[in-house]
């Protein structure tokens, strides 16, 4: 008993040792003025961890992939792209990719901070995505549906010549093979960089659900976190039926835009999906782990 006693208090001895020495070390550190890490912290690898922006729970990537990337303390969800959102809605993640070649082009030659076709081939190399709009076809509990939807990664989702083409080539699909068409919108609004081309997509796609309306095939407008500008001043509130995620930031101008415009504050909650909801411009709000099931009832009803 005596013999482990002693190795235990060497054991420590030593522990308390390196933690001396690694005080003293630290010290020294700072008194030649060196903030940069130890080469002995172990540093986590990039993309393990995630922090949720709403209360600052921290969980794994991969956690938060099997919660579809809702908090699982404060319910806050997380934004996704079109990969996420095929993979959670399709049955078995199985869908068709439709139109996927169609790539934007300056037809301006326009320059800003560095010249519009820059930026598009600076995103194309960091994104692997053609544009800030893919279109899908598949099926929801084993009815069809072709979904539309937006890519914030790719110039903030923004509303350009491309993504005006893509919507009008689904509508046609879905009036062709008969089947109900669904966006999911996540944008900034128009694409500054192509000026009055953007502009006329918002003419162009409202026509076209004129079309769709006319076949009468139902259209379905999903409104996630952020949804400003020409999106919302266009197919984005035309829906048959409008719904939106928990907490989704939806208007025309931003909140902070507007309050330094009128000058004064703003209702608790302004601009979020609830705040929409309570004044009439939503038919409801649906959660992403519910999501799936409440559009297969919504396809079920209007199939029937």
């Amino acid at each position: 008993m005596s013999k482990q006693i002693e190795d235990f208090d060497a054991n420590l001895a030593g522990e308390e040792g390196k933690t001396e020495e690694t005080k003293t070390s630290w010290f020294k550190r700072l008194k030649k003025g060196i903030t940069t890490p130890s080469s002995e912290k172990k540093e986590t690898p990039e993309g393990l961890w995630t922090k949720c922006p709403e209360c600052n729970y921290i969980s794994t990537v991969n956690d938060l992939h099997e919660q579809l990337f809702v908090c699982p303390k404060c319910n806050f969800h997380h934004r996704i792209g079109s990969d996420e959102y095929y993979e959670i809605l399709f049955d078995e993640g199985q869908y068709t990719e439709l139109f996927e070649n169609i790539r934007s082009k300056d037809f301006l030659g326009f320059t800003d901070l560095k010249p519009y076709q820059k930026r598009l081939e600076e995103t194309w190399s960091k994104t692997a995505l053609k544009d800030s709009m893919r279109v899908a076809t598949g099926t929801v509990d084993g009815q069809g549906l072709v979904v539309a939807c937006m890519d914030f990664e790719f110039i903030g989702g923004s509303l350009g010549s491309v993504m005006g083409e893509k919507f009008s080539r689904a509508v046609d699909y879905c009036i062709e093979h008969r089947l109900p068409f669904m966006v999911i919108s996540k944008s900034g609004g128009a694409r500054m960089m192509e000026s009055a081309f953007s502009l006329m997509q918002l003419a162009k796609t409202s026509g076209k659900l004129s079309r769709l309306s006319d076949a009468k095939l139902p259209y379905i407008s999903l409104l996630t976190d952020p949804t400003f500008g020409g999106i919302s001043a266009s197919f984005g509130m035309l829906g048959d039926l409008n719904i939106a995620e928990p907490g989704a930031l939806i208007g025309f101008a931003g909140p902070r835009v507007i309050k330094e415009t009128i000058k004064k504050d703003l209702p608790e909650g302004f601009q979020r999906s609830e705040f929409i909801l309570e004044h009439g411009f939503l038919d409801f709000i649906v959660g992403r782990k519910e999501l799936r099931q409440k559009l297969s009832t919504v396809l079920t009803l209007f199939n029937n």
